[in-house]
């Protein structure tokens, strides 16, 4: 079953997102970035050739050549899935294939609108069945 955490309390979803998949490479994990247009995606790629600041992590889209040698995926569409380890719905809405990974990540701002659409989703999983950690970021520096 899939493992859902939720990360919360996220002062900027971007910056953590690259955080998380900069740390999900490091462990050697694939991830898969679901966003919700191709604006976002865009400044999303941008921010990943900068972290860590010393680096970047390695990253393409779904479409690309290299997409299957690639560690962290940058998807806004959700129709060509090459792995199943780890994905992280940067969308409003949850991902209807999110049960084909291992695990799932839901990063959270303060925003009241970001915060209703996440309970929307917690409800959504925790109605199903599925086990959900939260982490409180504000109580962290890792922002």
């Amino acid at each position: 079953m899939t493992q859902i955490d939720f990360y919360t309390h996220v002062e900027d979803k971007l910056r953590v997102a690259c955080q998380l998949s900069a740390k999900a490479l490091a462990h050697g994990l694939r991830t898969t970035v679901w966003l919700p247009d191709p604006d976002t995606a865009h400044r999303f790629d941008r921010m990943l050739w900068t972290t860590p600041s010393i680096g970047f992590v390695p990253h393409c889209g779904p479409d690309d050549p290299l997409a299957r040698e690639t560690p962290v995926i940058v998807d806004c569409s959700g129709e060509n899935l090459l792995h199943d380890e780890v994905l992280l719905n940067l969308r409003a809405e949850w991902p209807p294939f999110f049960s084909r990974f291992q695990r799932l990540i839901e990063i959270v701002t303060r925003d009241e609108g970001d915060r209703a659409s996440a309970r929307e989703r917690f409800r959504f999983y925790r109605d199903r069945g599925y086990e959900i950690r939260t982490h409180d970021l504000s109580k962290t520096r890792e922002q």
